[in-house]
């Protein structure tokens, strides 16, 4: 993002991205608890902006972790009911209500949903040998909350960390679990560079 503040505090129309996010999801889950995962020397941070723009929606703070799966880890260990565990990126605060209830009731009989996204560009796959045209229809966009009935989410997340737990489906699916796919909403755009937060200005 090229900013000394780290980018789920930049301000988005006024409000921290952050605040967007958890704003979001106390408005399409009635009666949802909320658990945030930061990074230990961001929570007085945090603390700070909560009572500079007088935030309160109901929520609980966790340490971060080295990694996405030990932060979602650390998180797992409040969930000590049967429910539903939506697991969302702090820097998607554009994701639709729509999406965020589809996934949740989806996981609910199902066990497991992700949002994802058609890709429309030609992709091509990188090799040794150089590169060839693919097959698009076969590939999609992967995006946030994936949702997932608790024990299914707690099960998996008691495995050894491996490089190829890009998120919370990948840990889920190396149990042997499949993954139900949802539709996603193109404008939840995960924000990471300059660009991302004009963007989602202009969205919003």
């Amino acid at each position: 993002m090229g900013s000394v503040t780290p980018k789920q505090f930049l301000e988005l129309l006024g409000l921290p991205i952050l605040m967007h996010t958890l704003k979001k999801f106390q408005q399409s889950i009635v009666g949802g608890e909320i658990i945030l995962a930061l990074p230990e020397k961001e929570q007085n941070t945090w603390q700070a902006l909560c009572e500079k723009y007088h935030f309160d929606v109901p929520h609980q703070i966790v340490n971060g972790g080295k990694s996405r799966f030990h932060s979602v880890q650390n998180a797992l260990q409040k969930v000590n009911e049967k429910s539903i565990v939506a697991i969302h990126d702090g820097v998607r605060p554009l994701v639709s209500e729509t999406v965020i209830k589809n996934c949740i009731k989806s996981a609910e009989k199902i066990g497991t949903a992700i949002p994802t996204l058609p890709i429309h560009d030609s992709i091509r796959k990188i090799s040794d040998n150089g590169s060839q045209i693919t097959d698009r229809n076969k590939f999609v966009l992967v995006q946030t909350p994936q949702c997932f009935q608790s024990e299914v989410i707690l099960k998996a997340y008691q495995q050894e960390y491996q490089n190829s737990f890009t998120d919370d489906a990948s840990v889920v699916e190396q149990l042997g679990y499949k993954i139900y796919l949802e539709d996603g909403n193109k404008e939840n755009i995960k924000i990471t560079t300059p660009e991302d937060l004009k963007m989602a200005e202009v969205l919003i």
